[in-house]
């Protein structure tokens, strides 16, 4: 595995700010929020590790300011630390088993960097929504051919690299990343040719969106082994049902991450994440609630599996919604502005015509003049499930949205994979092709023997089914926020869709999304990258 080196000046640069500089998995320290913020922010879009980033762009960084936001102290004074989180242990512990209170694990937060984890690995946290936050290397800005030791860099797991399947995940995963490698150029070239910079548009903005536009079309070649890194933020429930899910998860990986975590978690908020200690009652009892759960619904699944019929096209589908949610929704709109109970409200208005409902759907959303004024939570009284079929890549995209409930189903080579469609009719194309069709033989034969494990190799252009049980309110952000132009194609298709699904089920919500993009664009990323830059000069100036 690939592991950073520091000298011994940089390690005690370092030692104050992180709690080990030799470990993939650690904690931040005796920083600011604001650096916190800024350090993951500019994480996501680095091949820097995160220690290498703070040294190089935080504190050796005259502009940054660094030390005059945190003090000159180079060493920590360790016994004082100790003694503090002592004291904040005891009377976290105190209030914990005194009042059984759970929410109190909310009052306090850290920061964890997870580095070369997988992107499998990396979805396995990011499950887990509610109280953490996020943030994961982009595959839009980063190039992933880089090689460490003559390797590219991806997840050699465990169970694979024991069994008779070892030679043939290496080899598949390293062609994979073969093909990626060789296909930017010409690709490069090609969207080049087809696209050519306006005298207009500066090289800076033209480059980064040209750039995006290669490794958004390449990305389906990665496959799901490949490493990452990774930023989250979450408070202390949150990080205790991690790491708790994370050891009971059957993959090597996940097990070691979760061991990971708590042990660095353990060292800046230990109260919080005590009873995700395999030791602890709770979590023993957690654990043999999982497993016999499991069982239990594996059984009965294979029982099924055979009298159910299914639909295996991608694209998205609206499954269910609630006819009446029009008046609902009105009626939710009127009560805070009343002092009727909300059961007369819903009666009261399933006697209004339809034009009286739309006058009132329309007061709640006339005024917003953008995609960021946040509609009211009136509109959290709809809801509509929809499932999809789409490549892996997408599914990363979109999974990021944590107010709604989704589940996906394992990785797969069992349904069709996407092919951008700038290579299509290309010579890149048949190269494309045979990699992914390479990568499904391969799967395919690890897969009836080990299909967990097999996960690994799958790469992310092939689909993967999910679904999605969301309200108006969170579905209107969505689709809003992920259909515009910046975004990749095939999301952006998904945020269109889904919109325009809701509104032809239910057409007096059509006027809830107002601000989605329908519009297609060749270059996505390339007005984003303007404003970005002409910002940055204003700032300069």
């Amino acid at each position: 595995m690939f592991q950073e080196e520091f000298t011994e000046n940089q390690v005690q640069l370092l030692h104050r700010f992180v709690t080990n500089t030799t470990d993939n998995i650690f904690a931040l320290r005796n920083l600011p929020e604001v650096i916190k913020g800024a350090l993951f922010s500019r994480y996501s879009r680095s091949s820097l590790g995160l220690r290498s980033l703070l040294l190089k762009e935080f504190i050796q960084s005259e502009e940054m300011g660094f030390s005059a936001i945190t003090g000159t102290k180079e060493e920590i004074d360790t016994d004082s630390q100790l003694v503090a989180v002592q004291k904040a242990q005891n009377f976290y512990d105190r209030i914990l088993d005194g009042y059984g209170d759970d929410s109190i694990g909310e009052l306090g937060g850290a920061h964890l960097a997870l580095e070369n984890i997988s992107m499998l690995g990396a979805k396995a946290i990011e499950d887990a929504r509610i109280g953490g936050s996020p943030l994961e290397k982009s595959t839009r800005y980063i190039y992933f051919d880089q090689k460490v030791n003559g390797e590219y860099l991806f997840y050699k797991e465990p169970v694979l690299m024991t069994s008779a399947y070892r030679d043939l995940f290496l080899e598949t995963c390293t062609h994979l990343f073969d093909v990626y490698s060789k296909l930017i150029p010409p690709l490069t070239s090609h969207i080049e040719a087809g696209f050519p910079k306006d005298p207009l548009i500066s090289k800076t903005a033209y480059t980064a969106a040209l750039r995006a536009k290669v490794l958004d079309c390449l990305r389906g070649l990665l496959p799901a082994a490949t490493l990452t890194n990774m930023g989250v933020f979450g408070n202390g429930r949150f990080f205790e049902n991690l790491i708790q899910r994370l050891h009971c998860n059957s993959l090597a990986e996940m097990q070691e991450i979760g061991k990971k975590a708590h042990q660095e978690l353990s060292k800046v908020i230990p109260s919080f994440v005590r009873r995700a200690d395999p030791n602890h009652k709770h979590f023993q009892a957690f654990g043999q609630f999982l497993d016999a759960m499991k069982d239990e619904l594996s059984q009965i699944s294979h029982r099924h599996a055979s009298h159910i019929n299914s639909t295996n096209e991608p694209g998205v589908r609206l499954i269910d919604f609630d006819k009446e949610s029009p008046t609902k929704v009105a009626s939710a709109l009127l009560f805070p502005h009343l002092q009727n109970d909300l059961a007369s409200l819903d009666q009261y208005c399933r006697t209004l015509s339809e034009e009286e409902i739309a006058s009132i759907l329309e007061a709640g959303c006339s005024a917003r003049e953008n995609r960021r004024h946040k509609s009211p939570r009136a509109l959290e009284r709809a809801f509509f499930t929809f499932e999809i079929i789409a490549d892996f890549g997408v599914y990363r995209d979109l999974h990021r949205h944590r107010t709604l409930t989704q589940e996906r189903q394992l990785l797969s080579c069992q349904y069709s994979h996407y092919t951008p469609p700038e290579i299509i009719g290309t010579d890149m194309e048949a190269e494309y092709v045979k990699a992914l069709a390479l990568a499904k033989e391969a799967y395919d034969k690890i897969a009836n023997e080990l299909p967990e494990e097999a996960q690994y190799i799958v790469p992310m252009a092939y689909n993967v089914r999910w679904y999605f049980h969301v309200n108006l309110r969170s579905l209107q952000w969505l689709c809003e926020l992920r259909s515009q132009a910046a975004g990749h194609p095939s999301y952006r298709l998904i945020a269109q869709k889904m919109a325009h699904l809701v509104s032809t089920a239910i057409p007096q919500f059509e006027k809830f999304f107002k601000f989605v993009d329908y519009n297609g664009y060749e270059l996505g990323r390339l007005g984003a990258e303007v404003r970005q830059e002409q910002k940055t000069l204003q700032i300069k100036n």
